[in-house]
């Protein structure tokens, strides 16, 4: 060992030392801040499928290779990360000795050619990465930015270390081609030699060019563990837990997709028979009330804004964005974790845990951080703006968006929940809608002596449960099926349709209520248990001896559809739930309904949030379309699972849009840009507020919004008058 060796080795040992003591330290302060949060033993379930399922989005990249290029350029940075790691601990045998390698697979020519070919392949995805990033940044001239909020100098600082690394890797291996020290044929690393043959003959090049690598790397590690909520840096390790962790690891898309989680405390679902506010936990009134899993979410968050980008509210000037409300969210827990980890916080009475000997140590930036009220404006110091936390349609874009699964709808609507019910303060104008839920058990606070009134004037009869045994499918019409003028269109054309086809269907009538979609979104689960339970037992009386696999329910809300499907089963309601564009579909494919005159002018379909990316029905209502249209179905440019809301969602439905664009506004705009006279729904509210923004652009005349199965009726049975275009005012 010469001296120079001696020197390289005694920097790197050193710099290694600090690095790995702070990465330690980084690690022990994260883990105690995570398991601040409350149980959620449903985390532990199935470990293989979770397994499985973290190894296939890892691996396989399943989540970021839908965004193309980036992805792609992602997955070479990513593997190069895992694989050139070797090549970082190869680089500590090479400070020892210029000649030095990894033992035994160090001389193999295929690990030189793997790490030529990833060498090369990861220098190519960070470039593209650099340019993305600079060509996205948010300063930029025109257009808004993914990254607006993010803090950019972490993004330029990683990638920068990563390009790094590769480049002295290369150099490494350059000087020991110039020295004639180098174990790997041309063939197999022909950049490797290109490299060699600029550099000069320096014996002790390899050693010093190691020791910068390792002092780069090192550095990343130092900067890294002294900023612990830096996610761009941090997710590529806490990615792994956050994507085997996730809600249902069985899930294609976000597995916060489809079902809220139920209401839980200490990890248990709340039962409101027995549940005390003094006892129980309502809701998220604290950060550390959140689930251990939420504060792993606020942690992973890579601030890439992907989230940020497809959020309605954010793209049409309101003030939520899911990125900046995780980051908040992050930076707050971080911040109160000296106050809590002291013994500090508040019980739920409000009352504070830890006493004065305990927060003496305190700084007082701490402990004003644990004074901060989670939900509040500017005035009050608080963490998320009351607009922000409202804004939310729970279109559910943000989850489906995010590489690292965070649950962003949860944590809002957790939220929501602890300001519903034990502050009851949220927009006025929801109350009505709450009170008509209570009182009526619809939002519309319509009579249920009404609820069959959509029957009349149709030339056969529709039969009830328990006037009728013999029925295959519950035909459940939701309240805006049953109440709303244009809704109640598409339920007659789907009782027509499912008469037409020989169907065996009975409707609940009198015995139907709301599903509790709206009163769970907004945050009020009493009313929704209360309406969910009357519904679980009135359906399960109604299928009473049927297995499963028999108790079919057909409906025309998606809302409806997700709630009775999916959330119904928490509370002992176990059905096979269909939606009517999907019975539809599969009618016309048997040959049960045959379309005999093509609708024509040009048709496009705005694909429902609850229905398309909640629970992953597209094709089923474009297949309906394209056997009922003339011509090709016109694709607006956000569809499918990157479909544009609504802005219904959520119970946004029954609150006033003040704040920037209206969001249905902006999708009939995109609706209209396609030249296309027909606008197909699948859904009652998204009917409504797209025929709002028609009625608003002044162009009712030019372009109708109609259900898919009105398409269909017009297609099968074009002689029946269809009660005029669906453009009547909406009540409510």
């Amino acid at each position: 060992m010469g001296s120079v060796q001696i020197v390289t080795t005694i920097l790197a040992a050193a710099i290694t030392a600090v690095a790995v003591w702070l990465a330690v330290r980084a690690v022990l302060k994260m883990v105690a801040v995570i398991r601040l949060g409350q149980p959620a033993p449903e985390r532990f379930t199935d470990k293989a499928a979770r397994a499985r399922t973290m190894l296939v989005e890892t691996a396989g990249h399943t989540r970021m290779l839908k965004w193309g290029v980036v992805g792609a350029a992602h997955w070479f940075v990513m593997v190069g990360f895992v694989v050139l790691s070797l090549l970082v601990l190869e680089a500590y045998f090479e400070v020892v000795t210029p000649t030095g390698g990894l033992p035994i697979i160090g001389h193999w020519t295929i690990f030189g050619l793997a790490t030529e070919i990833i060498t090369v392949l990861g220098l190519i995805g960070i470039l593209v990465l650099m340019v993305i990033r600079l060509r996205n940044r948010p300063n930029r001239p025109g257009g808004r930015s993914r990254f607006t909020g993010s803090t950019m100098w972490q993004g330029y600082f990683v990638e920068w270390i990563v390009l790094l690394v590769l480049i002295f890797g290369l150099v490494i291996r350059g000087f020991k081609v110039a020295t004639d020290h180098f174990e790997y044929p041309l063939w197999a690393t022909p950049v490797s030699h290109a490299v060699g043959a600029v550099l000069p003959d320096w014996s002790d090049g390899a050693s010093v060019a190691a020791l910068i690598k390792i002092a780069i790397s090192m550095t990343w590690l130092i900067v890294i563990s002294l900023n612990v909520t830096m996610g761009v840096a941090w997710h590529r390790f806490l990615a792994f837990p956050n994507i085997f962790f996730k809600r249902e690891p069985a899930k294609p898309a976000g597995s916060g997709l489809g079902a809220l989680r139920p209401m839980t405390s200490q990890g248990k679902p709340l039962d409101f028979e027995e549940a005390d506010p003094e006892k129980d936990q309502f809701g998220v009134a604290h950060v550390e009330q959140f689930s251990w899993k939420g504060l792993l979410d606020f942690s992973t968050c890579t601030e890439c804004g992907r989230c940020q980008s497809q959020c309605p509210a954010w793209n049409t000037g309101k003030p939520l964005s899911p990125k900046l409300l995780v980051l908040s969210l992050r930076d707050h827990a971080y911040a109160k974790a000296p106050y809590l980890l002291a013994g500090g916080g508040k019980d739920l009475t409000g009352e504070e845990k830890a006493t004065q000997a305990q927060l003496a140590h305190l700084d007082v930036l701490s402990l004003a951080e644990g004074d901060k009220p989670l939900i509040g404006d500017a005035e009050s110091g608080g963490v998320i703006d009351p607009d922000v936390l409202w804004s939310c349609t729970t279109c559910g874009a943000c989850v489906e968006q995010c590489p690292v699964d965070i649950e962003h709808v949860d944590h809002i609507v957790d939220m929501r929940r602890y300001q519903v019910l034990i502050e009851s303060s949220f927009p006025s104008e929801a109350g009505v809608m709450l009170r008509n839920l209570e009182n009526k058990g619809n939002p519309w606070g319509a009579p249920q002596n009404t609820r069959e009134d959509w029957t009349k004037g149709l030339d056969f009869e529709v039969p009830q449960v328990g006037e009728v045994d013999d029925f295959e499918y519950l035909f459940w019409v939701g309240c805006a099926g049953a109440f709303e003028d244009r809704a109640k269109k598409t339920t007659r054309a789907v009782a027509t349709l499912l008469n037409e086809a020989g169907v065996k269907f009975a409707i609940l009538g009198e015995g139907e209520t709301c599903s509790g979609d709206p009163a769970r979104r907004i945050g009020n689960e009493f009313v929704f248990q209360m309406l969910a339970q009357q519904n679980v037992e009135t359906l399960n009386e109604a299928f009473e001896g049927r297995e499963k696999a028999k108790r079919k329910i057909v409906a025309t809300c998606p809302h409806c559809f997700n709630t009775l499907g999916n959330e119904y089963g928490q509370l002992g309601g176990e059905f096979e739930v269909v939606h009517h564009t999907q019975l539809l579909a599969h009618l016309v494919a048997t040959g049960k309904l045959t379309p005999v005159q093509p609708v024509d002018g040009g048709v496009t379909y705005h694909d429902p949030c609850y229905l398309g990316r909640h629970n992953r029905i597209f094709a089923a209502p474009r297949e309906v379309l394209g056997d009922a249209i003339e011509g090709d179905l016109t694709e607006m440019p956000r569809n499918s699972e990157r479909s544009f809301c609504c802005g219904a969602g959520g119970a946004r439905m029954w609150m006033e849009e003040k704040i920037g664009k209206r969001i249905n506004v902006d999708r009939v705009e995109e609706a209209m840009a396609t030249g296309a006279k027909t606008v197909a729904v699948g859904c009652p509210f998204c009917s409504t507020m797209l025929n709002d923004g028609v009625n608003g652009k002044g162009a009712g005349e030019q372009v109708e919004v109609i259900d898919v199965a009105s398409v269909l009726l017009r297609s099968v049975k074009p002689e029946q008058p269809q009660g005029g275009r669906e453009t009547a005012p909406v009540g409510g």
